[in-house]
């Protein structure tokens, strides 16, 4: 027996799901005003749409946080456009993840995905907001950075750069300075030993070849000494202790850290979209295309 698909219905079923208005309506129409049916008809119906998205370019998006006395976690999540990134409901995927992650700390992304938010798990939340926004949404990568012996700090430029810093020793102030500047020189190392042997080696070959004519006559002593100049100054550039200071570039992080007796223990920097590959659109030749159609 039906029910009378009626505007109370429509926003009960709205307020439950979070879909539309239009898609509530038709989900209730179509199951005859069951309201199980309906939620259940418009979760199946946007796991369908979210996977006809996934294969789009997302490379918009926010770097959602959440933190507390012992840990912050870091989120990125991705839309294709900067008009869906800004909105609330988009805000709001991001801080359910940042607080699934820092209170669960799972292992993996797909873990992570698995936890649940109330009734429904982060991925089926994703799989809705894909439904009602339109658009591919995706939850990339998290982080969670615990606290080591110092001062635990986070650093979010706009919503697109997220970075937190534990210290082995040191106090607040010094952690959110030193987390400002990895926002701004982007170190990908802690130090020297935490880059890879691999690493190195091909940075060497490079050097090599691009000094090539700059080694000719010299003494192979003078030659190695010039190559391991390079690769120092490669490995400062490239290291967080290496580099100037961004407040006072005439000095290193490495000895301001030295003057304060404070340390680093580990630092994770996030950047919205860093490393996708995103598409460039010939809108001319889409229209010239669309015109032999």
């Amino acid at each position: 027996m039906s029910t009378p698909v009626t505007a109370a219905l429509v926003k009960e079923l709205r307020d439950r799901t979070g879909a539309g208005m239009g898609d509530c309506k038709k989900a209730l129409d179509a199951v005859g005003g069951d309201v199980e049916k309906a939620a259940e008809k418009l979760r199946i119906d946007g796991m369908a749409k979210a996977d006809k998205k996934g294969g789009r370019t997302a490379a918009e998006g926010i770097i959602a946080t959440a933190s507390d006395a012992s840990a912050v976690a870091l989120v990125e999540v991705n839309c294709e456009t900067d008009f869906v990134s800004k909105g609330d409901d988009f805000k709001a995927l991001g801080e359910t993840a940042a607080k699934l992650a820092l209170k669960h700390r799972p292992a993996t992304l797909e873990a992570l995905l698995a936890l649940k938010e109330g009734e429904q798990t982060l991925e089926e939340l994703r799989r809705v907001f894909v439904a009602k926004a339109g658009e591919n949404t995706t939850i990339r990568r998290f982080e969670v950075v615990e606290k080591s012996g110092g001062a635990i700090a986070q650093y979010l430029h706009g919503s697109r750069i997220g970075v937190v810093v534990a210290m082995s020793a040191g106090e607040d102030d010094l952690a959110r300075d030193i987390a400002m500047h990895i926002a701004a020189s982007s170190p990908r190392f802690l130090d020297a030993s935490a880059v890879p042997a691999d690493l190195i080696e091909a940075e060497k070959k490079i050097i090599e070849a691009q000094s090539a004519d700059q080694i000719v006559g010299k003494t192979a002593e003078i030659v190695a000494k010039m190559l391991e100049g390079k690769v120092r100054k490669f490995l400062s550039e490239i290291t967080l202790v290496g580099q100037p200071f961004v407040k006072d570039p005439d000095q290193s992080v490495e000895k301001l850290l030295k003057s304060k007796n404070a340390g680093v223990a580990r630092f994770v920097r996030l950047a919205v979209g860093e490393g996708i590959e995103k598409k460039q659109v010939d809108f001319a030749a889409e229209v010239a295309a669309a015109s032999q159609v």
